[in-house]
This record gives C-alpha cells, structure tokens and sequence, in this order.
C-alpha cells in the first residue's frame, strides 16, 4: 500500500470516525451508558456484594456464672465480631434460637468452667447453624481465633491447649485483612466494562440499518475496513476513559491498591475493550435490530462474564463442560489480568498468557465483524 493509499484510508477512517463523535455528542444517553452507569453500578455492587461477615448473632449459655465465664464471653463480642442476641439457661433453648434463625452460634460454657481453667485445662462447646455454610465458615474460623487468643490471654493456668508437635506460623499475603472488596472490585469491573463495551457498539450498525443511512454509506468510496475501525475508535476511547475512571473508584471508595506493572494493565484493557467492542459490532452486524441487538448482547456478555470469568466462583470448581467453555470468555484473562497487577504485584512475565489470549479473542472478533459486514442490501 503506497502512502497515498494510506493517506486516503486514515482520512475515510477518521471521518467515520468523527461522524460516530457526532452521533454519540447528539445522544446523551451513549454517554450516560458508558461513563456514568459502570461508576454506579461498581459502588452500589461494590458495598452490596460482600462476603466479609461481622456482627454474627451470638446465644450464650453460662452455666458457670462466674467472672472467667463472664470474661470469656466479654472476649467473644469485644472485637464486634459477635453480637450476644440472647442468654439461654439451657443449650436446648439455645439451640431453638439456631432454629428459628434468631442466632447463628451458641457458645456454652459448663459449670465448673473457672475450676477447670484454675487447674489449667477448660472446655467450651460451639455450636453452630450449618444451614449457610460460608456464614458458618467464617464463624467458626472467627472462634477458633478467638478461643486461640482466649487461651493466652487467660494465661497459665489458662485455657491451655496441648502443644503440638509441628507450630504453623500463617501469613496472608496480597489482602491480608481478608477484605471481600479486593477480591470482588476488579472482577466487577471487569463484567461491567464489559456489558457497557457490548451494549454500546451493539447498537452502531444496527441503528444505521434502521435509520437508513447504511445507503448513503453504501453510495461512498468508504470501505469495510474504515467504516468497522471508524466505528469503533471513538467508543474504544470512551472505554479507556472508563478503565480509568472505574479503577480511581475502586481505589478511592474501596481502597483497591495497585501493586503490579500499569503498562501491562493498560495493554491488558485495550486488548479487552476491541475485543469486546467487536463483539458488540459483529453482533449489529448480523442483526441489523437495535432490540434484538440489544437482548443478544445481554445474553452474550451479561451471563458468561458473571458466572464463567471467575467474578464470583472460582473456574476451579466448576463442572468440566463448564470449565472448558470459560476458555471461550474474554473476562476470565481480564479478571485474572486485574488481579494479578492490582493485588499481586505482577507483570508481563507473569500474565503474559491472558494478554495472548485476549489478543486472540480481539483480532477474532473484528475479523468476524468485517466478514460478515457486506456493502450491499439485502
């Protein structure tokens, strides 16, 4: 291709691409759609979804009475992580409260307790409603932590526990506080500029159908090629705009760090956005419906980058079927992408894998745009 080939195409592209600018300054909603709505929806899911649990409803049976009873149970609810809802004098009453969902633990501590204790060895009994396992996880984590840190704080004498043969020291690294948030906001964000980055170009070549103007593009020299990267220059700025503009959230509102290489991460978003951009173009392409684009665009982006992009279950757990087919979902090597700089410190060496992927994933998608874009009517 000469230069004055070249010159002709990027002047026809970045003239589809000014007419898209138009289009998207003359409707407002484009740009609510793309800026505003991934800000909103990252907060409102940001503090609606959250695995950390706290205040747990606590019945207690002290059948002791006695200060190292009381101060047993003082040490349970002192750091808010449970809340005393009820005092039983028998566990078979406090086990009607796990029933009737009142309380989610009992705590019984039996007479004799502060003799126990004096002599250097006590027992508690905890139980527990299994009915929701991960409440009951964590529950019973937060009491054996804090039964653990009883135990020295009673002191010898204390609530001495046998020696064990072998001492595992833990250290939690990337969120050692164990904040769902960190975990949660960069899969979010991810299934958000996704759903936004369909949406917004399902509705590009669609609406030109149905206004009628895809004739008057027909009747120029503009080619296929110009009119699919016209088209989408504009709204892969906009989707840039909007990494951005989710990860200043994240990190303001939710305190999502950001440990890893920015250069990858910015690769990363801009291999994800034409991806997904072209998902959204093919999509118009062969529907030529902004309604039927629409709800195809829903179903293509909505359910795949929830449930199989590791968002909120891990891939590991699910069946095989549906394993192998999140190798098919941009949003898996995204999410894993986000993770990986924001939390995990990595870079290139590390994921350059998901950014092999999602340049696949782009370069099918705007090829199968083009391919199925014709310059007739039918």
């Amino acid at each position: 291709m000469d230069a004055s080939v070249l010159r002709r195409t990027l002047s026809r592209t970045l003239a589809m691409a000014g007419k898209e600018v138009q289009h998207i300054r003359r409707d407002v909603r484009t740009l609510y759609l793309a800026l505003a709505m991934p800000v909103l929806m990252l907060v409102l899911f940001g503090f609606g979804i959250s695995f950390d649990v706290d205040h747990l409803e606590l019945a207690v049976v002290d059948q002791d009475r006695s200060e190292a009873s009381r101060e047993l149970v003082r040490h349970f609810t002192a750091a808010h992580e449970f809340t005393v809802v009820q005092e039983a004098p028998s566990p078979e009453e406090a086990i009607g409260a796990l029933r009737q969902g009142r309380a989610v633990a009992v705590l019984v501590v039996p007479r004799g307790f502060s003799r126990d204790v004096a002599r250097g060895s006590a027992q508690v009994q905890f139980l527990l409603d299994g009915a929701d396992g991960n409440t009951a996880t964590q529950a019973l984590g937060k009491a054996q932590a804090l039964a653990q840190a009883a135990s020295q704080r009673f002191g010898p004498p204390g609530l001495s526990l046998p020696a064990p043969p072998l001492e595992v020291r833990v250290r939690t690294l990337f969120n050692p506080t164990g904040k769902s948030a960190l975990y949660l906001v960069p899969g979010l964000a991810s299934y958000l500029l996704a759903i936004v980055a369909v949406l917004i170009t399902a509705l590009t070549v669609a609406r030109e159908w149905e206004r009628g103007s895809m004739e008057q593009l027909f009747a120029t020299p503009v080619g296929r090629l110009e009119i699919v990267v016209g088209k989408l220059l504009p709204y892969l700025g906009i989707g840039l705009l909007q990494v951005l503009l989710v990860l200043t959230v994240g990190a303001w509102v939710f305190g999502v760090p950001v440990r890893g290489n920015l250069g990858t991460l910015g690769l990363a978003a801009l291999l994800f956005l034409i991806g997904m951009l072209g998902q959204g173009l093919l999509i118009s392409v062969v529907t030529r419906n902004q309604v039927v684009a629409t709800q195809l665009a829903t179903m293509t982006s909505v359910l795949p980058s929830m449930l199989l992009s590791g968002f909120i279950f891990p891939i590991e757990n699910l069946p095989l079927l549906l394993r192998l087919l999140s190798t098919l979902i941009p949003a898996r090597y995204f999410v894993d992408t986000l993770r990986g700089v924001l939390l995990r410190g990595n870079g290139f060496a590390e994921l350059w894998p998901q950014l092999v992927a999602l340049t696949l994933f782009a370069a099918l998608m705007l090829a199968a745009a083009m391919g199925r874009f014709q310059r007739r009517l039918d």
